[in-house]
């Protein structure tokens, strides 16, 4: 089973606990789990961590503001914040770290991006796509279930959580906690993505199973 958990920079002080609390649950023999460590249920999982930009990035954005960069100048920075991020996450935690998804180990595994996307650079270079698309394009690419753990709960629409909602109604809107891109990539590709807060690990490990957490899902495939 491959899942692909985007964890974006906004949890970055919680994130730590929810990678070892993602490897005491899926993680190989190799990565050291605990002897009270959880025992998956069912076949192998590869779960490959794709880090946000967080405040890597933000200071990324910043600069670009002050000094005017080149889009492509300014978005191999940001992959290259998303590398930091990654950085601190493998730190942080007992996650592996891959800079390929040529061939996931089992367990659980944080991915180095800056290298693979620099071979395959199959995204625009722009503020429009961050994390979120890239996240999904590697989910595409690995055949894997996309999750995105974030601080929110979902989408609200009207101050009410929504969730399920369609890519193609949401194409368009800034005014979210996904990025501007993912909906559009989503329809195209005909994939879905659940939102889930990532400040309750345990609704990432259920999300994962496959079980129904509280959440948001945009589908791409209606």
């Amino acid at each position: 089973m491959r899942v692909v958990i985007k964890i974006g920079g906004s949890l970055i002080k919680e994130a730590p606990e929810l990678v070892d609390r993602l490897v005491k649950e899926f993680g190989s023999e190799s990565q050291k789990i605990p002897e009270e460590a959880c025992i998956s249920e069912g076949l192998p999982y590869s779960v490959l961590i794709v880090p946000g930009g967080g405040v890597f990035a933000d200071a990324v954005r910043k600069t670009d503001e002050s000094f005017s960069l080149s889009a492509d100048a300014a978005h191999w920075m940001a992959i290259l914040g998303m590398e930091q991020y990654a950085c601190y996450l493998k730190d942080k935690s007992h996650a592996l770290g891959v800079d390929s998804i040529a061939s996931l180990p089992q367990g659980v595994s944080v991915l180095f991006p800056y290298r693979l996307l620099r071979t395959e650079d199959p995204l625009h270079h722009t503020w429009d796509v961050t994390s979120d698309t890239i996240a999904a394009w590697v989910a595409k690419r690995i055949g894997a279930t996309l999750i995105k753990a974030t601080d929110v709960d979902g989408i609200f629409i009207n101050g009410k959580l929504v969730r399920e909602i369609s890519a193609v109604s949401y194409i368009g809107n800034r005014e979210s906690c996904i990025d501007f891109a993912l909906p559009g990539f989503l329809t195209k590709k005909r994939m879905e993505c659940l939102i889930v807060n990532g400040k309750f690990p345990d609704r990432v490990v259920q999300a994962v199973y496959g079980k129904s957490v509280l959440g948001t899902v945009v589908k791409g495939n209606i």
